[in-house]
Parts: structure tokens; C-alpha cells; sequence
């Protein structure tokens, strides 16, 4: 089954250049970048790699994750961010979770043996959020994912297109989650070592960005299974 790898950039040209020469290249079959408008150098210095370049139109992750899916050759989907906190050994231990049969395949931040990028602050109002939309998640959708939130994550092309996501920015993820709950998919979950961040700022606000994922988590309440019907009524 062929695999696909998917790099996620808007402008992350430190955290690539530290980070590209430990990507198993070798161990995918096909890799691209989509980028969401980079400035910094990040898109000349993957054409100069020979790696082909998307750079979107519409700005978001979200969007990002549907032109993926679209321009992919691959039935197997590994999305990749190159800004430090992503163990780029974890590609092919994901990979071989849908080798395995799972459809979908998390790095967690939360399952024994992992490291969250907070675990050494007094505060950890991230972790929190993300702890919360999970439970909230797992009960409504009798989930047992222990990461619902993390874009490091494999999954199969089919399983995504079945899924019907069109969430915006980083909330993306968290609609992959829990519509694989309500499709009654198969998840599994690896612990990872979430690295510092290298460079660069962190794309997702924390307020702005969880008032979306409370939106979203009262639209998937409200839509229900309905997802695909959905999709189909939008323009």
C-alpha cells in the first residue's frame, strides 16, 4: 500500500533545517509539502530539496489537510509539521499502525511514556484545554482516544474522505477525531516525545482557537451522522 507524507509549513524555515535531515524520506513513497504562504525561505528551500510544493490559495490548516487529501497518490496519509515539536522517527511507526489495519493512527502527547511540550511549566492551560475537549468527546461519541487534538497523526485515505471534514484552522484534527468516533473506525494511539519548538510562534491562538472548537464540538453535537449531508447542501 503506498504511503504518502505530508508536510504542513507556514514559515518554519529554522525548525526545517534542523529538522528535514531526520525525516526517513526513504521509508514513504511519495512526499509534498502544503504551504500556507511562507515568506522566510521555507518553499525555496524545499524546491531546492527537489520536493514539490503546494502553496495554498485558501489559507488553514484545514484547508491544508483537504488539498492533501486531494493531491495525494497514497492510500496511507502521514501529516507532518517540521516546527520541532514533531518526532520524525514516529512517521513510520504510524505508518505501520494502518499497515495493521487501523484506519486512523495518533502520536499522542498523553499516554504513559509520552512528553507533552508543557510538562515541565507550573501552568498548563493547553493541556488542560485539550484534556477537556477530549473527555468531552470520548463520552458524547463513547471514544477512547487520549489525544482527539494532535495533527500529528496517519490515516487512510478513505477513512478521511469518508469522513467529510471541512473544519477550519487547527481545529481540523479535532473533527477528524470525533467523526472517526461516530464512524465507529479504527484508532490507535503511540505515545511521543513533543519536542520544544524551534523558532518561529505558534500558529494557533489559544482563546480565538478554542471559541472555534467549542463551535465545532456544538455543530458535530447538532449535525449528528449527518456530516456527508451536509457537505453535499454547501456551496
Amino acid at each position: 500500500m503506498k504511503s504518502t507524507l505530508v508536510i504542513l509549513t507556514l514559515n518554519e524555515i529554522e525548525g526545517i533545517r534542523a529538522v528535514f535531515p531526520k525525516i526517513p524520506l526513504h521509508q514513504v513513497d511519495e512526499v509534498f509539502v502544503v504551504d500556507g504562504g511562507s515568506t522566510d525561505g521555507t518553499i525555496e528551500f524545499f524546491k531546492e530539496k527537489g520536493i514539490r510544493v503546494i502553496v495554498q490559495e485558501v489559507r488553514g490548516r484545514g484547508e491544508a489537510f483537504r488539498i492533501a487529501t486531494r493531491e495525494a497518490q497514497g492510500e496511507h496519509l502521514v501529516f507532518f509539521s517540521p516546527d520541532g515539536n514533531e518526532d520524525p522517527d514516529d512517521i513510520p511507526r504510524l505508518l505501520k499502525l494502518l499497515d495493521d489495519g487501523f484506519d486512523m493512527a495518533i502520536a499522542s502527547r498523553f499516554l504513559k511514556g509520552s512528553r507533552n511540550e508543557e510538562d515541565q511549566q507550573f501552568l498548563k492551560f493547553r493541556r488542560w484545554a485539550n484534556q477537556a475537549f477530549t473527555r468531552t468527546a470520548n463520552l458524547l461519541w463513547g471514544g477512547g482516544i487520549s489525544d482527539t487534538i494532535n495533527g500529528y497523526r496517519a490515516i487512510r485515505k478513505r477513512s478521511i474522505l469518508q469522513m467529510a471534514v471541512d473544519a477550519p484552522g487547527f481545529v481540523i484534527e479535532y473533527q477528524m477525531s470525533i467523526r472517526a468516533m461516530k464512524l465507529h473506525l479504527k484508532v490507535s494511539e503511540i505515545p511521543t516525545q513533543e519536542g520544544n519548538r524551534i523558532g518561529g510562534e505558534s500558529k494557533a491562538k489559544s482563546i480565538p482557537t478554542g471559541l472555534v472548537f467549542l463551535k465545532v464540538l456544538w455543530r458535530e453535537i447538532w449535525i449528528g451522522n449527518r456530516f456527508g449531508e451536509v457537505l453535499r447542501r454547501s456551496p
